[in-house]
């Protein structure tokens, strides 16, 4: 038994632990992704040209695509935090990790993209370290799965729908906030701050990559493909452009940044970095797909960098003809240079987007969405405005607040939570107490009571010599309680003469809904009546589940087993979900106000209740003695309710459920617990005498 609750206890501690690993993965993991869906939109892209399917999904498509991939990993990492809907939650958390591992058993057998895009540009893993991490995450799943409420609530069942909700919400406003603005936090090597010359550098003695340049032009329907070094005239057009690594080597952070002329093919970028003055940057990987909405603010910073002598150029990897109608539509009058596609969606997560640079580094960064407003400068230079310095907003007051604005309404729900279930627990056990302190001087008033149920078990021989057994050792040692046992109807007329009826009590373990008929195979309350028995057992979890008795059917039953001078043992008891989801007592209350409810205070004193929760018949599970006593407190107060103190008094209410004679003095030493209804413990003499004694304990 130690052993037991030893494993158990560390079972629950690797669950918790594992819980806490995948909650934060999954959250920081869609956090990344959550805040720059554009960059999770040309991963999956990535992966899709991989497979050679990108052209069956539209741009839309995978924005779409990486909304929801956000949204849904950052969901699953705060349900795992909380322990929200955990059984659903792990099943889902398992079939996503097993997706993902074998994706990235994928990635690295056939190395179809340089890394997952797991965590964004916030953290980059190798593939085989994706993997591995994926297999260490797997496996927790696999025990989250196995053991899902052993996870340990945060939050009670009732308030979780405001954490999925607000989940939900926080995660996709943050999504198309960024969308719509740039990302809060930017992980890329050219996030403000950055000096780009610098960024540029390998250091002395490190191994220098190498990389090529090569330009795609055309020219009387013939395509080739020039470097820098061999560029033709103008006479050819512009295609396309790409940069690759021909030798490996120390890869500085930003290594692929260039800018050539769209025309001539010149290269300025060191011209560029090394302005000392300002500089602005028209980024647009793809004209042809640019939001043309605020070209007018476009070309309103464009004239005022004209005015006061600042460089303005437009980097874009479209071709000439692109540029062309970009022109045209616009109107546009600033010059056009290429640059790399990625690395301008690396630069800016908008299209087009605007930076601002001085002497090289970054210190602006806008939205074609929040273009700064040309009108509130005026002709002031940008040295004396707010837009001609670097923002004083750093990193600790973006967390600040995304602290603010998702973890701080988080942490109040769940204290309020928690104190609301503190005090309600604290009201509940002062009610308890009160119920006890009323019924404890009156307790001897009621009769204590051990009841066996053999159920569907032992033939006639067998019952009649298990009958004698149980009243031979009960007449040589007098129980301190009533005793009773329940049998098949087949064993009554016979077990009743050999039992002293005046030490053991013989009851059936149901009867009929009707008085009589044409029934085949049904026993009356009449015939259970005429074989000697006094009591009968109804509303038993088996006989709701396995033969749908209603508590209208019960409600007969009951009806006629009174009216044939039988007392009825009547249990009630709840399913472990509804134990989980804490409606034990609106069960409970339902299934007596349903059936035994109506009769009359007469009528009632026939009764006897016996709560049997049924997620612990037959499984060696047992309620604590306090869930037990609880319980039956709780029981007792709505017979109060209904029936009024005294009934409730007299009232026995028995506790039924892997009852043991090992048990059984902790649970009959509680004030509400008057006896148990014994299942397989009542089929040995033994066994059941042990229950019995645990009254003179």
């Amino acid at each position: 038994m130690i052993k037991n609750k030893a494993t158990h206890i560390l079972t629950k501690i690797a669950v918790n632990i594992g819980r806490l690993l995948m909650a934060i993965t999954f959250i920081f993991s869609g956090f990344v992704k959550g805040i720059d869906p554009l960059g999770t939109q040309y991963k999956i892209t990535d992966y899709l040209e991989a497979l050679h399917i990108d052209w069956m999904f539209p741009d839309w498509s995978t924005l779409v695509m990486s909304v929801l991939l956000a949204t849904a990993e950052f969901a699953i990492g705060i349900f795992l935090l909380f322990a929200i809907r955990r059984r659903l939650t792990s099943k889902i958390t398992l079939a996503v990790m097993s997706v993902m591992t074998l994706i990235t058993l994928w990635i690295v057998i056939a190395d179809p993209v340089k890394d997952c895009g797991c965590f964004g540009d916030a953290v980059v893993l190798t593939n085989m370290e994706t993997f591995i991490k994926n297999i260490i995450l797997l496996i927790f799943a696999v025990l989250l799965w196995r053991k899902p409420l052993e996870m340990q609530r945060l939050i009670s069942r009732q308030t979780q729908w405001v954490v999925i909700n607000y989940t939900f919400l926080f995660s996709i406003v943050m999504s198309i906030w960024s969308l719509w603005y740039l990302p809060q936090f930017d992980f890329r090597p050219y996030h403000i701050g950055v000096n780009i010359a610098k960024g540029m550098e390998i250091p002395k003695g490190a191994k220098q990559p190498k990389f090529d340049t090569t330009f795609i032009l055309e020219k009387n329907g013939e395509r080739k493909e020039f470097t820098i070094d061999n560029y033709p005239d103008s006479t050819w057009t512009f295609i396309d452009s790409k940069t690759v690594q021909t030798e490996e080597g120390y890869v500085p952070p930003i290594h692929d940044f260039s800018i050539a002329d769209a025309k001539t093919g010149e290269d300025i970028t060191q011209e560029v970095i090394h302005d000392k003055g300002y500089t602005f940057l028209l980024v647009s990987p793809h004209l042809e797909f640019a939001d043309d909405s605020n070209f007018g603010n476009i070309d309103e910073i464009y004239e005022y960098a004209n005015d006061h002598g600042y460089r303005f150029l437009c980097l874009t990897a479209s071709t000439e003809k692109a540029i062309k109608h970009w022109q045209d539509i616009t109107g546009a009058e600033y010059p056009f240079y290429v640059t790399d596609e990625t690395t301008l969606k690396t630069v800016i997560r908008s299209n087009p987007g605007l930076l601002l640079l001085k002497n090289g580094t970054i210190i602006r960064k806008w939205s074609h969405n929040d273009l700064p407003d040309m009108a509130e400068i005026g002709d002031k230079p940008l040295e004396k405005t707010e837009i001609g310095k670097m923002p004083e907003v750093s990193a600790a007051k973006k967390i600040a607040g995304v602290i603010s604005w998702f973890i701080i309404p988080l942490v109040l729900l769940t204290i309020a939570d928690r104190l609301w279930a503190w005090g309600a627990w604290i009201r509940k056990k002062e009610n308890s107490n009160r119920i006890l302190s009323t019924f404890k001087k009156k307790r001897k008033m009621r009769k204590k009571i051990v009841a066996g149920n053999w159920k569907m078990n032992m033939n006639l021989q067998d019952g009649v010599a298990l009958a004698k057994e149980i009243n031979e050792a009960l007449v040589a040692d007098k129980p301190n309680c009533d005793v009773v046992i329940c049998t098949p109807f087949i064993h009554l007329a016979s077990v009743a003469q050999v039992l002293d009826s005046k030490v053991v009590g013989l009851g059936a373990e149901n009867c009929a809904d009707k008085a009589k008929g044409a029934f085949t195979g049904e026993v009356s309350a009449e015939m259970v009546k005429s074989t000697g028995a006094q009591y009968v057992i109804l509303g038993h979890s088996e006989r709701r589940q396995y033969y749908g008795e209603t508590a209208e059917i019960l409600k007969e039953k009951v009806e006629l087993a009174l009216a044939n001078g039988l007392k009825v043992i009547f249990c009630c008891g709840e399913t472990l979900e509804e134990r989980e989801a804490e409606k034990q007592n609106e069960v409970v209350k339902a299934e007596l106000e349903g059936s035994v409810f109506h009769l009359s205070a007469d009528a009632w004193k026939n009764i006897i209740l016996a709560y049997e929760p049924i997620w612990a018949i037959g499984t060696g599970k047992t309620a604590t003695s306090d869930q037990a006593e609880e319980m039956l407190a709780y029981i007792r107060s709505i017979v109060a309710e209904k029936y009024g103190n005294e009934a409730a008094e007299e009232t026995s209410i028995l506790y039924g459920g892997s009852c043991k004679a090992s048990n059984a003095p902790e649970l009959f030493a509680k004030p509400n617990i008057d006896g148990g209804l014994i299942g397989g413990a009542s089929l040995k003499a033994a066994d059941f005498k042990g229950i019995i004694d645990a009254w003179k304990k």
